[in-house]
């Protein structure tokens, strides 16, 4: 009996079952991440979404093609600003996921912690703003505070950022987690800051906000998408809530 190739075809063997034990653990794991996502647009209705305010959809927001249109056709000219859309869910803790285009010079923003009461007349009087925009050919905004994955008129995103050219599907990550916030685009990380600590309080006292005691308030609400008044397309929305 050659026991020095027994040796070998017995370790070759349990090689092969811890490889496909973690192989499947592997499996499992992915599955149960993708599990853990929640689909906010299924692609063909705006079921599970609804006009900030008490009024029905206005026919400014419609799918197209796979996507929440905004303005569709509006081009280069701007509709005039109107009224957000958000989550029928509230979110905490959570990370999202979202593609969009906009139209050259085109503006819109990601708002979050979104409070919607008669006292509040927009979803950003209550929601910090992940900026949306055609940074190339804007014709809203110039500075750097606020422009495409800002927070909107708090922190400057990261100039390494690699926008896409107008009409061409971006990327956005945005992760919350018990005040800490990063904003991605396109795969990078080009925000992170924490909420309510001293430079966040000093950059609010300065910001549009600084008499606003409600913007930032609260640390559960709805997600919000901006109608700005150009044109935009969304799709692939999905969130999961960090326990």
């Amino acid at each position: 009996m050659n026991h020095s190739r027994i040796s070998t075809t017995l370790l070759l063997l349990f090689s092969l079952v811890i490889i496909s034990c973690s192989g499947n653990k592997n499996k499992e794991s992915e599955t149960e991440t993708s599990s853990e996502w929640i689909i906010l647009f299924d692609g063909e209705s705006l079921d599970g979404w609804q006009m900030y305010g008490p009024e029905p959809f206005t026919d400014r927001w419609k799918v197209v093609d796979g996507a929440i249109a905004c303005n569709q056709g509006a081009g280069e000219s701007n509709t005039g600003f109107n009224r957000s859309i958000m989550t029928n869910q509230k979110f905490g803790n959570f990370e999202f996921e979202m593609e969009y285009k906009i139209a050259k010079g085109g503006n819109s923003g990601l708002m979050y912690h979104v409070v919607e009461t008669e006292e509040f007349g927009h979803d950003y009087s209550t929601g910090p703003e992940y900026q949306i925009l055609d940074d190339e050919f804007s014709r809203s905004e110039t500075k750097p505070i606020k422009m495409v994955a800002s927070s909107y008129d708090m922190y400057v995103a990261s100039e390494t950022k690699k926008p896409k050219p107008y009409m061409e599907w971006n990327k956005i990550r945005l992760i919350y987690n018990n005040g800490h916030v990063e904003h991605w685009l396109n795969g990078e990380k080009v925000l992170e800051f924490q909420e309510g600590d001293e430079d966040w309080l000093a950059r609010k006292a300065k910001s549009k906000w600084r008499n606003s005691p409600a913007w930032g308030a609260s640390k559960v609400g709805h997600i919000s998408l901006q109608d700005h008044g150009d044109e935009i397309y969304f799709r692939n929305i999905r969130v999961r809530e960090i326990k």
